[in-house]
């Protein structure tokens, strides 16, 4: 459905904790004191309230997922195509809900907020964070909403992850699962490259132990954007949109300088990562990344873990994905079918790489369109 104007929406914030009995427990055994999520809503909750989904961001994302903060925005919301009146995820029919993870930069509490006990930020004494804790926090938020149970939960990456450890830790809350472009375990190239990510902030001469004020370590930051941004894309993405193209000139310049087209839109994306993200909260949230592992808690036994798990899932990859390749996928729809776990798998053919779930709108969008209509289907004809 075309938009004739901007759908304005406003960020909202839930604190919780603020007395040491309902503090998060972590699982690096810390307790985190006056905890803020800062999410947003679209939709309104039905009467039954069989209509809620919850969407989570990838590791960079945050919590305005469609929609513009003001008529004076350049952007929307980052999956604006997928989510909104008319649209695949329509919000005139579900209530969609999607919160900044804890140890984000986006309205969260994370690294760069303030300690209420000390009066100073985190930074480095915040304490270290699991996707699992990530998943506690949103279900004090999912209570403070007062929904009783998701119709769905959807997340691509990042977002897959969490919503993968929703159904093993809170099985009994959600109807359904869509996890997109993502894995149940890190790999080891995948952590690798978030080590070295994480090298070149803490190598920065301006990261300062955590501790930078006005001299931020932006070379580090950029620098761990432009590789992480790398994995994102695709070999076949990459030559179409630059293939060997030099940028300023006709010829080398022998020297080393930007020769090629692609070294100047990784600078570009360096650049632009610097004027938003934090560099402590990259280094929180890249770790929380690398512990991911669904099957640790059964013995490394993928399948083990998701004994306990009924609800119906939609698994869906795509071809180019290097990063969080197919096989990583099938092996979650082996999983889940050991558990006789209803599963609907497809592999989308895409030359965006894993980007691709966030650009793939139009068959992504009718084959979540579809699944959530059959589920709402299901559970309003109970």
């Amino acid at each position: 459905m075309a938009e004739n104007k901007k759908h304005i929406v406003k960020s909202k914030d839930f604190l919780f904790g603020t007395d040491d009995s309902d503090a998060l427990l972590l699982d690096c055994g810390k307790k985190l004191h006056s905890v803020n999520i800062r999410y947003e809503t679209y939709g309104k909750l039905n009467a039954n309230g069989s209509n809620a989904i919850l969407i989570f961001h990838a590791l960079t994302g945050d919590a305005h997922v469609s929609g513009w903060h003001s008529e004076e925005d350049r952007k929307p919301g980052w999956w604006n195509d997928m989510i909104g009146p008319g649209k695949p995820i329509d919000t005139e029919k579900y209530f969609v809900v999607c919160s900044n993870v804890i140890g984000g930069c986006s309205g969260s509490t994370g690294p760069r907020s303030i300690n209420l006990a000390t009066g100073k930020l985190y930074n480095m004494d915040f304490p270290v964070i699991t996707i699992a804790d990530m998943v506690r926090a949103q279900r004090r938020l999912m209570k403070h909403l007062k929904v009783e149970k998701w119709l769905s939960i959807i997340g691509g990456s990042m977002g897959g992850m969490q919503a993968l450890e929703w159904s093993i830790s809170y099985p009994e809350l959600t109807e359904s699962i869509i996890p997109i472009a993502t894995t149940a375990r890190l790999s080891p190239q995948s952590i690798a490259f978030d080590w070295v990510g994480r090298e070149a902030i803490l190598t920065d001469k301006n990261w300062d132990n955590g501790d930078y004020t006005e001299n931020i370590p932006e070379n580090g930051l950029a620098t761990a954007r432009m590789l992480a941004h790398i994995t994102y894309l695709s070999d076949e993405s990459m030559r179409r949109k630059f293939g060997r193209n030099l940028q300023e000139s006709e010829s080398y310049s022998f020297d080393f300088k930007r020769d090629f087209a692609v070294e100047s839109y990784l600078q570009y994306q360096g650049q632009r990562f610097v004027e938003r993200f934090d560099a402590n909260c990259y280094l929180y949230i890249t770790r929380a990344m690398d512990y991911f592992d669904v099957s640790a808690k059964a013995g490394g036994n993928l399948a083990a873990a998701f004994k306990n798990v009924t609800c119906p899932f939609l698994v869906i990859s795509f071809s180019s994905d290097w990063l969080f390749p197919t096989a990583q996928s099938v092996d979650l729809v082996k999983a889940l079918l050991k558990n006789r776990i209803d599963v609907s798998y497809c592999e989308i053919e895409s030359s965006y790489g894993h980007d691709a779930f966030l650009l793939e709108i139009e068959v992504l969008g009718k084959m979540i369109s579809d699944f959530l209509r059959n589920r709402l289907e299901v559970i309003d004809g109970k």
